[in-house]
């Protein structure tokens, strides 16, 4: 493999935070400025950010269709004070959302981020060191504001060699066990050999199999959804 440990030149985790921190402090002087921080009449309501792609952000379908409004429609009826936002954008990729995510912790304040980037900048053959510095940057910024994250993984089709292939999965592994994040290595994993489950581009699924991500993906985020519960009960 042609890629190196993306983090043999960094001492601590606190260095990968750096960017984030920086670009975070001056926001969140404001925060203690803000009414809905010093006062709420109302039981807080805790909020799950997703940050990915057009494989989040339900192309080709109704926004309610895709797996994250149906784990929005759940979450309202299961977790009633918990919300969904769904920050995917189509034909996003991770400098994107790397350019995104300070304002959006900022101004959603998660207690649960889900970043499910990456595919568009395996398609497009991007430098794997640049996806492995922003996810590293979404992920501090999320961690930074308190929020639990959850990295969701792609993988790629072998076209463009094996060396870029198992170093694109490798990126997720590697920041799933340098931030000690849990990872879902494989969004598409259910309906990946399920040609009919697909749209005519063979790229991006059906309303049909839109359940069964769904529930691939709550079965990892449960935890950290159940966590953030007790942890407000404390």
């Amino acid at each position: 493999m042609s890629f190196v440990s993306p983090f043999a030149a960094r001492p601590h985790r606190a260095a990968a935070w750096l960017l984030a921190c920086l670009a975070l402090l001056t926001s969140a002087a404001g925060w203690a400025q803000s009414p809905a921080a010093t006062h709420t009449a109302s039981p807080p309501t805790r909020t799950l950010l997703v940050m990915g792609d057009s494989l989040s952000a339900g192309y080709g379908m109704a926004a309610h269709e895709g797996w994250v409004g149906l784990l929005a429609s759940d979450l309202r009826e299961q977790h009633p004070d918990w919300r969904v936002v769904n920050a995917s954008i189509s034909g996003e990729t991770t400098a994107g959302g790397s350019a995104r995510i300070v304002d959006a912790v900022v101004r959603e304040r998660p207690a649960v981020v889900v970043i499910a980037l990456g595919a568009n900048d395996g398609l497009r053959g991007l430098p794997l060191r640049e996806m492995r510095r922003n996810l590293a940057r979404m992920i501090g910024a999320s961690e930074f504001v308190g929020a639990r994250v959850l990295l969701v993984g792609m993988r790629m089709p072998p076209n463009l060699g094996a060396d870029y292939t198992l170093g694109f999965e490798g990126v997720y592994t590697q920041l799933a066990g340098f931030f000690d994040i849990p990872l879902l290595p494989f969004l598409l994993e259910p309906i990946a050999l399920d040609r009919s489950g697909f749209q005519s581009d063979n790229m991006h699924p059906t309303a049909a199999v839109q359940p069964a991500l769904r529930d691939h993906v709550w079965r990892a985020l449960e935890p950290l959804v159940d966590d953030a519960d007790a942890e407000l009960a404390r």
